[in-house]
């Protein structure tokens, strides 16, 4: 075991978009200091270019990589990471066609880490074959940034779950961007503005019906609810988008005029609330009889996830612990660097044997 972890893992980063470029630039940000001893990044990729670094240099990586042919399959990565010292793959991408390599590679002795959720927030049979690459591969498959962009949701539910806790229900705000616009949603302003707004700082995606439809909350809690113990397929959890069907069907470069559609429910919705002293928050809720659900919902004032502010997550956790005050933990929940982190933590735990 020591001399294996002498040699310094391989990685191979996929996808240099926002996330991935500021995976890359905290790993330019280590190389003078001990980090760089552990880690060697030897491929990058993006949907144009491929690069092989084998020498692990990460100075000029995207220089070099404008000007990269492009090396194509997707197997050219297990043959980019051949050589001494532990294999990782490091997805930053949102790729169904990448997510669907994870089993594989995994089973290849080749360990994934990766902030996209398609592996194990949507169908049950693709969140199955990750974990069985895993035990035929003896590797870990590092998802921290898959949900909070690395708040300790997913370690403290496995944690609690090893200490022989059991998950009796779980609460949360998991959009930052939802989040958002329900801080700061008052009422008295159209919803379309502020969805606008939240749009053109990037807060939302560049289609805001992704945040506002709640599938991305859906993924988030159906990983939250799998990593409990509650094997849900995705077509259990019932979804309340904010989304009308008219507005839904309409080409985006039409979605900005129509926007407004969303004003007069949301007023009506936030009038009600605000008389019986109420909050509106986009909740995702997996209760007792693992019922699950994502939706809006008007929450007294003093509940565990009224609080916080910006783009923060917020989760509440009961258990046999915590049977009546839950455990809640909360922080700033998106966000390039806080990923990037997160994805470069796993990393490094797999690396070190931190993971078990």
């Amino acid at each position: 075991m020591t001399g294996r972890l002498l040699q310094p893992a391989r990685i191979a980063l996929l996808g240099t978009g926002t996330v991935g470029s500021a995976v890359l630039a905290r790993l330019q940000r280590w190389q003078d200091g001990p980090l760089a001893a552990h880690l060697s990044l030897v491929h990058v990729a993006n949907t144009r270019h491929a690069l092989s670094t084998p020498n692990g240099a990460v100075g000029d990586v995207l220089v070099q990589l404008q000007t990269a042919s492009y090396a194509g399959a997707l197997h050219d990565v297990e043959r980019a990471l051949t050589g001494p010292g532990m294999r990782i793959v490091v997805d930053a991408t949102a790729s169904s066609q990448v997510t669907d390599m994870h089993p594989h590679w995994l089973a290849q002795g080749i360990h994934v880490v990766t902030a996209c959720k398609l592996g194990q927030g949507t169908s049950l049979a693709r969140w199955q074959a990750i974990q069985q690459g895993c035990l035929a591969g003896s590797t870990h498959y590092g998802d921290s940034a898959t949900v909070g962009a690395g708040l300790p949701l997913l370690r403290s539910i496995r944690a609690l779950q090893a200490g022989g806790d059991r998950i009796h229900a779980i609460e949360g705000v998991l959009s930052g961007s939802l989040a958002w616009l329900f801080n700061h949603y008052d009422g008295l302003r159209p919803f379309s503005g502020f969805v606008r707004e939240a749009r053109d700082v990037g807060y939302t995606e560049p289609d805001p019906r992704e945040d506002l439809s709640g599938e991305d909350v859906r993924r988030k809690l159906l990983i939250l609810a799998r990593a409990s113990g509650v094997a849900l397929e995705s077509e259990t959890v019932h979804v309340q988008s904010l989304v009308p069907e008219t507005l839904a069907k309409l080409p985006r470069e039409a979605l900005d005029a129509a926007l407004p559609e969303l004003d007069q429910l949301l007023r009506e919705r936030y009038a009600e609330a605000w008389k019986r002293g109420e909050k509106l928050r986009f909740i995702a809720r997996l209760q007792a009889g693992h019922q699950a659900s994502v939706g809006l919902a008007a929450l007294p004032s003093e509940h565990a996830l009224v609080g916080g502010g910006g783009t923060d997550n917020r989760v509440a956790i009961w258990s046999d612990r915590y049977p009546n005050q839950p455990l809640v933990i909360q922080g700033p929940g998106a966000g390039a660097e806080v990923t990037a982190a997160a994805l470069l933590d796993d990393v490094l735990k797999i690396q070190s044997g931190a993971c078990g």
